[in-house]
């Protein structure tokens, strides 16, 4: 039996298929016609390690065999919880052989995440690392199959007590990649393939059914907005997971177009400017707080980096003054990406001029926008609205979310992001900030995201976030956090600096906080709830 979720309308499914969005190819599509035209080039660099397109569908294909020969069959579901490896790679394609539908867990996740995404898809395999605290013995595992009886394979990253390794299905004694038969019993292209994970801004991550269809799309057009081709050698340098270096255009879009993937164990500059050096790495992605350390790290290491020409900058609006830094300091172009696990992605044009200012357009043709006000009526051009959207590759429900998805689409299937932007006459998309980060003091209301950016115009700034917490009398005060580049500044300063720039004097932070660092999320956003805890504190 099929795993139900929520369809596109036939009639939407007949005009993307029509129109060649949608090709009905399965996603291990593209390995196979690597394997086929370009079976000796490297797929993947991982440390000391590197293996071919052919190596890589062979590793898929034995761990494939292997989950079928143990009962794990088309259409079960699989919990994944991996680090930064190659093996993750080597996993996705496998299950989506195998025809199971696996969602890939952030590495940093703890029990209540784990735990939900079980009880949710009731899966019959896990994969996991004993290098998680969760998975170091096998408490907690027998905690989870106690919860839920549908757990009958277990395998292990590496060797442990309670789980098959995979090492030891993946290589022979003297470690050398088993050779084997072809496997594929792939479900088709328009069931489900795996489950992506929604930002989780608030309470747990909800499960996003992503088609083979859907996400092939995504993927192809992804490849042709940013050109990549053979040549491309792409540093994974956020966590492997997400949908940002994953798809848009990603690993996948590496392997699409035949070029070289190398994976990075975080963003962290040293780290990445040694492997940029080291393999040539001419593309990379990152989020904002990690372009801000490399802009402060880059101007010892410029030798380092003279082969990376695009880095892609996404996750988070992205201030016009960091943004203008990227090409003067990195020396290399910058793409703006705004994209969601739920579909649409957005792209600054290579050959345009609009890069520091816009997060960019959306990249198909097919993709419908709507820029609304809170009644649910378009906005005028230029005007600050939430963002709806419906397309060939944003889906059309959460897993198993009835009630969410009654409140997060309207009637015609546009989905509400929840992003409140600006769409200029060419459809061009600013960030402005979410529905729930505006601060509403008194009688004025701000997004957080407009005097971030002003803040970050003062030249001694280099990392700021702005929070918003309750007050009895003027409803919620400001705290701003800031990181300095090594200059001291007084808080009058700030404050002269931001009236300078029109903000009126009502409107301007309650306090500022001076941090050496930024707290951050494991994805490397900047922690807002670390910060608003923070904030109670001092104000």
């Amino acid at each position: 039996m099929s795993i139900a979720y929520s369809r596109w309308p036939k009639n939407f499914e007949e005009a993307y298929r029509k129109a060649g969005y949608w090709s009905d190819e399965p996603l291990t599509q593209m390995i196979e016609d690597q394997v086929e035209s370009n079976p000796n080039s490297v797929a993947i660099i991982d440390g000391e390690r590197q293996v071919t397109y052919l190596e890589l569908d062979q590793m898929a294909n034995t761990l494939a065999i292997y989950l079928d020969q143990q009962g794990v069959k088309r259409f079960d579901t699989a919990l994944v919880q991996l680090p930064n490896c190659l093996e993750f790679y080597v996993t996705y394609f496998a299950l989506l052989k195998l025809g199971v539908a696996a969602v890939n867990a952030f590495f940093h996740q703890q029990a209540l995440e784990i735990s939900a995404y079980v009880e949710q898809l009731a899966p019959s395999l896990l994969i996991v690392s004993p290098e998680h605290e969760l998975f170091a013995n096998q408490e907690f595992v027998s905690g989870l199959k106690t919860a839920s009886t549908s757990i009958e394979t277990i395998l292990s990253l590496k060797a442990c007590d309670y789980a098959v390794s995979m090492q030891d299905i993946l290589y022979s004694a003297d470690h050398k990649i088993i050779e084997n038969p072809s496997f594929d019993q792939a479900s088709d292209a328009d069931e489900v393939a795996f489950f992506q994970l929604s930002s989780g801004s608030t309470g747990l991550s909800k499960l996003i059914p992503r088609t083979h269809n859907d996400y092939l799309y995504s993927v192809r057009k992804s490849v042709e907005v940013c050109g990549l081709d053979q040549d491309t050698r792409y540093l994974c340098a956020l966590p492997i997971q997400h949908n940002f270096p994953m798809s848009s255009p990603g690993a996948l879009g590496v392997f699409y177009a035949g070029a070289t993937l190398i994976i990075a164990q975080s963003s962290e500059p040293i780290h990445c400017f040694e492997l940029i050096s080291k393999h040539q790495v001419n593309m990379t992605a990152l989020v904002p707080p990690a372009v801000a350390l490399w802009l402060d790290a880059a101007p010892e290491h410029q030798a380092k980096l003279k082969s990376l020409k695009l880095l892609q900058v996404g996750g988070a609006s992205f201030a016009e003054a960091q943004a203008r830094l990227v090409s003067q300091v990195l020396g290399c172009q910058l793409q703006q990406v705004f994209g969601m696990a739920e579909g649409l992605v957005n792209y600054t044009r290579l050959d345009e001029e609009l890069n520091y200012t816009t997060q960019g357009r959306p990249m198909s043709e097919a993709d419908e926008v709507r820029v609304v006000n809170q009644a649910c009526q378009e906005v005028a051009v230029g005007q600050i609205g939430m963002l709806m959207t419906r397309g060939p590759y944003t889906f059309r429900g959460y897993f198993n979310s009835p009630e969410y998805n009654q409140s997060s689409f309207d009637a015609e299937g546009f989905y509400c992001s929840g992003d409140l932007v600006q769409q200029d006459a060419l459809g061009n998309i600013k960030v402005v900030g979410r529905v729930n980060e505006q601060i509403k003091r008194g009688h004025e209301t701000l997004a957080l995201h407009e005097v971030e950016n002003l803040l970050l115009k003062h030249e001694a700034i280099s990392q700021v976030a702005l929070v918003a917490v309750p007050d009895a009398e003027l409803g919620e005060k400001s705290c701003a956090f800031l990181v300095l580049k090594n200059k001291d500044i007084k808080p009058l300063v700030i404050r002269k600096h931001l009236v300078s720039l029109g903000i009126g004097k009502d409107s301007l932070p309650d306090a500022f906080q001076f941090l050496s660092n930024m707290p951050l999320t494991p994805v490397g956003k900047i922690d807002k709830q670390a910060l608003k805890t923070q904030a109670l504190k001092v104000i």
